[in-house]
């Protein structure tokens, strides 16, 4: 099967099923968004001006967000590079992609490993605007795209693009990073990262971050200008982060400001009050 603008990464299944065919999406470009917002404190241009007014609001309740976006960013790359290259992984499910920003995991994975292959999972339109950016990598690799709430787990499971990118006998790392937080306690997400672990094979990953209060009380103040809006947004403690990897073998460091966690000399200087954000990887054993 060959289709212009296109390579077979994902078992006859193409971006343009994905991009292309979808019916037009309204983005809601008056209404403030968590990934258009993420984006304009990393710096990008993938934002409208409510975006950057509830952006700036928060910004004014907590300055270093664009630190924690940018520290946050830092320590996926770490993660990724860590189980592509000391674990020897070679299969990743990353659910809360949001909007693409280079170095994306495929990019970092298979920059150490070619043959690594990346299922990216957002139930985002805007982030399925961008799709076609994610499904790119190496030829002797593979990328794909799942439409789908993280909150659907079986959805997520029994993903055709899931089932022809990665090979579910073999360990996978699960990247959860920024996503929880927005994820409230009456959805259940302990329950949601419990049984996506559970379908993964032993010597299986997670790598989870989170925002937290801990440092400052500032981050609810955050939690507020967002929730106001209509995002959900939940600080959760170092102990309640922790549980997360209920189950699971904390990879050294433990639980950390992400900063912290296997540091590369990049993020001196900086406090945990700063970073506010938790970040671990556990091994499924």
């Amino acid at each position: 099967m060959t289709e212009t603008g296109g390579r077979d990464l994902t078992g006859g299944r193409w971006w343009q099923s994905l991009v292309e065919e979808r019916n037009p999406v309204d983005l809601k470009t008056d209404q403030p968004h968590s990934a258009r917002m993420y984006d304009y404190f990393l710096g990008g241009k993938d934002n409208f001006p409510a975006d950057r007014e509830a952006a700036e609001q928060s910004l004014a309740a907590f300055p270093n967000l664009r630190l924690v976006a940018r520290e946050n960013r830092a320590f996926l790359a770490r993660t990724v590079r860590f189980l592509a290259g000391e674990v020897g992984i070679r299969q990743f499910l990353d659910i809360g992609t949001g909007i693409p920003t280079s170095p994306n995991l495929h990019e970092i994975a298979q920059g150490i490993a070619p043959d690594a292959r990346v299922v990216y999972a957002d139930n985002d339109p805007i982030v399925l605007t961008h799709a076609r950016a994610l499904l790119t990598g190496t030829p002797q690799g593979a990328t794909a795209y799942l439409d789908v709430d993280v909150r659907d787990v079986e959805g997520i499971l029994s993903a055709v693009e899931l089932r022809d990118t990665l090979d579910v006998t073999k360990p996978i790392a699960l990247s959860l990073i920024a996503l929880f937080h927005f994820v409230p306690d009456s959805d259940d997400p302990y329950g949601i990262v419990r049984r996506l672990v559970d379908a993964l094979p032993v010597g299986s990953y997670l790598a989870l971050s989170h925002i937290t209060a801990d440092e400052d009380p500032g981050w609810e103040q955050v939690a507020e200008t967002y929730r106001s809006r209509g995002i959900p947004l939940q600080p959760r403690t170092r102990a309640q982060v922790a549980r997360f990897f209920d189950g699971l073998e904390l990879v050294e460091p433990g639980v950390q400001v992400v900063h912290r966690w296997r540091p590369d000399g990049t993020a001196t200087g900086l406090t945990d009050l700063e970073v506010s954000n938790y970040g671990a990887v556990g091994r499924k054993v």
